[in-house]
């Protein structure tokens, strides 16, 4: 695994990870995220429907306690996770735990993993000390890239933690890529973005769809405001959004909900016919409409899981796309403008 960056911008890397796989001949931009997965599976998602999703990132996130659960039946197996789960020709990267909900300690590593390249963990929670020490010692050791862990929470915390975070990559060696776990909502993604982080995991579009949510939000840096009301579908309906989300923190009733997505078990989108996101170019978006999705959310329909997912996610790879091309640009300010106005 090496890393070859073309341009770094106020501590935003661009470039891509190469020699990745047991061919060594895939790639991966940076940055980018992983494609998130349940043992293997993207949520609610067949491989068939997977496929319709533009975007779809090159490398699958699996955790080690769905691969420990597995064990006696993949040594059994003995041709491989990849085939095991059906995706042989996919990357696959193995985290400690599962970022949506994280799994008891008491795992350890076994022969299925002995020929994977490590990622060493940097450590030392909220300890500026410790998280240095962490970081010198782990880059000293033999490994392909860098997890960086312990850096989600609350947004008070954060603001914290992210001085933690440029102070740890600053010891880092440039030629490696750097993971951060628990990160998720794309002004976090951002903020780490600056602080030279490359690769981010992609739940939040899972928490989006499992609290029957669209994510809505513009990435389009080159659109004025205007416009980008007028692609979430007006000034009006941008207002009452905001409200929603008032009322949902003052009343404590889904206090997760996020101001880069809409609810849609709300009544509000029962007589609503447009696409989730007006120009968006998913399967959900050209085939359905918000009033659908809302009828599918309210008589528990497993169809609204598998097209939420879709739209969400392809939405999201899309988000980091449009980071690639900022970068690229030279537009990164433009885009964190507009993803900080949306922001709540």
């Amino acid at each position: 695994m090496k890393l070859s960056l073309t341009k770094v911008v106020n501590g935003c890397r661009l470039g891509k990870i190469k020699n990745l796989g047991k061919t060594r001949d895939h790639t991966m931009d940076i940055p980018g995220c992983l494609l998130y997965t349940k043992t293997g599976s993207a949520p609610h998602l067949t491989h068939h429907t997977l496929r319709n999703i533009h975007g779809v990132p090159a490398m699958a996130q699996l955790t080690l306690s769905s691969l420990a659960e597995q064990h006696e039946v993949l040594t059994e197996y003995k041709e491989g996770v990849g085939k095991f789960i059906g995706m042989p020709e996919s990357l696959l990267y193995c985290s400690l735990h599962d970022p949506v909900s994280p799994c008891p300690a008491g795992y350890v590593t076994n022969k299925v993993l002995q020929k994977s390249v490590i990622i060493g963990v940097i450590e030392g929670g909220d300890v500026m000390e410790e998280r240095l020490r962490s970081a010198r010692e782990t880059a000293k050791r033999p490994v392909g890239g860098f997890l960086l862990d312990g850096f989600q929470g609350n947004p008070t915390t954060l603001e914290t933690r992210l001085c933690l975070l440029s102070s740890v990559t600053a010891e880092l060696p440039e030629d490696k890529p750097r993971l951060i776990s628990g990160i998720g909502r794309p002004d976090e993604v951002l903020k780490c973005i600056e602080r030279g982080v490359d690769l981010f995991e992609s739940f939040f579009p899972y928490q989006v769809t499992e609290r029957g949510g669209a994510l809505t939000f513009s990435f389009d840096y080159q659109l004025n405001p205007e416009e980008i009301l007028l692609q979430q579908n007006g000034t009006q309906e941008e207002i009452k959004c905001v409200d929603q989300i008032k009322k949902m923190e003052i009343t404590g009733c889904n206090q997760e909900i996020t101001s880069f997505e809409i609810n849609l078990k709300e009544k509000m989108y029962q007589e609503d016919f447009n696409p989730l996101v007006r120009g968006c170019s998913c399967y959900c978006c050209k085939n359905h409409t918000r009033a659908y999705i809302h009828h599918l959310l309210v008589t528990n329909e497993l169809l609204a899981g598998v097209l939420l997912m879709m739209h969400n996610f392809e939405h999201y790879f899309g988000f980091f796309h449009s980071i690639r091309e900022a970068l690229k640009n030279d537009k990164l300010a433009q885009l964190k403008e507009l993803i900080h106005r949306q922001a709540s």
